[in-house]
């Protein structure tokens, strides 16, 4: 699976979850990138109730992961941490198959850097 949690991320994403006492239920985190282009991509992690019919599914430690498909080859990599005194939610991406040549500027790249797999913008 592309998307790698660290030991705190899993370990602070599993006490978001930790409600569901329920073993079948299926509360986890839907992971996949909300924007980007040659600059950057813009990550979405949520908790969710359910995946949706045609996520991948994933399962690191306790925690369920799906992934949204259409992001899935952008995630391809990318490790999620979680870090103490950040303003938002805590959760940092780091993408390490990101380079800097693209087809678009030559600063940014993740997956084929087609114009499909980086949307320029």
């Amino acid at each position: 699976m592309p998307v790698i949690l660290t030991e705190k991320a899993e370990f602070r994403l599993r006490a978001f979850l930790q409600g569901n006492v329920d073993p079948s239920a299926e509360k986890g985190i839907r992971v996949g990138v909300k924007d980007g282009g040659c600059n950057g991509y813009e990550y979405i992690l949520d908790i969710v109730n359910a995946p949706r019919p045609d996520d991948l599914i994933d399962q690191q430690g306790k925690v369920r992961i799906y992934i949204d498909p259409q992001s899935a080859p952008l995630l391809e990599g990318v490790v999620i941490d979680f870090l103490e005194g950040l303003m938002e939610s805590g959760f940092k991406f780091t993408n390490p198959n990101a380079t800097d040549t693209c087809g678009c500027g030559k600063s940014f790249q993740a997956g084929d850097c087609t114009p499909a797999g980086v949307p320029c913008g």
